[in-house]
């Protein structure tokens, strides 16, 4: 039987190269990218297995290159191997195309488990966090309450844009930018733009 094929994607230099020798004996890593842009050439360029992927990525975010990866109909099985173990941004995992969610600090003694149940069809969730009903794929959270436009006004705002930045951005005008931030604030109940850019860290929208 032939060895799965792995693609790492984690802008982390040193985990991702501790993860890769981790990996080695049991599998073969094809590539190791450090951004979602670069994440998803290497998906369609070499067609791996599973795919290990983080949330907060520099260029595109794991969960905006997975839907990319998804959408092009890759058919690699996708494991986050995250920091992050919010409710929300698991039940965004498995909506965006997850089979798989790890922690980073449970990596060790979970990984090769996750990556072997998931190439034949099985759901992984970390052992550190108890399954709960996110896995069935049912959306939930305050992500998932926000359209598609307000995600790209809140990305933006989170990496320090201004409201005419915005707006310029996405070809609309400033008072619909300035509409789509205050709409967004009212429906996730913040007050301040601190908040807001604070929700969208949480979210792994941008990396730290």
């Amino acid at each position: 039987m032939s060895r799965l094929r792995i693609l790492l994607a984690d802008d982390h230099k040193m985990f991702a190269e501790g993860l890769e020798s981790l990996l080695r004996d049991e599998f073969d890593c094809v590539d190791r990218v450090e951004d979602g842009r670069a994440l998803v050439e290497a998906a369609l360029r070499l067609n791996p297995d599973v795919i290990l992927v983080d949330i907060s990525m520099p260029v595109l975010n794991g969960f905006d290159a997975v839907r990319e990866i998804k959408e092009s109909g890759s058919k690699a099985k996708i494991i986050f191997l995250t920091m992050h173990g919010d409710k929300s941004l698991i039940a965004e995992a498995f909506s965006c195309g997850a089979s798989g969610y790890v922690l980073k600090q449970s990596a060790g003694e979970e990984l090769i488990t996750a990556i072997t149940d998931v190439s034949v069809g099985k759901t992984y969730i970390t052992s550190l966090i108890s399954q709960e009903p996110w896995s069935s794929g049912k959306r939930s959270g305050h992500r998932m309450k926000l359209t598609p436009r307000q995600i790209e006004v809140l990305k933006l705002i989170a990496e320090g844009k201004t409201m005419k930045e915005v707006a310029s951005r996405l070809g609309i005008s400033n008072r619909t930018a300035e509409s789509h931030k205050y709409e967004m604030m009212s429906e996730l109940g913040l007050e301040t733009t601190a908040e807001l850019v604070h929700y969208a860290i949480k979210l792994g929208l941008i990396a730290l």
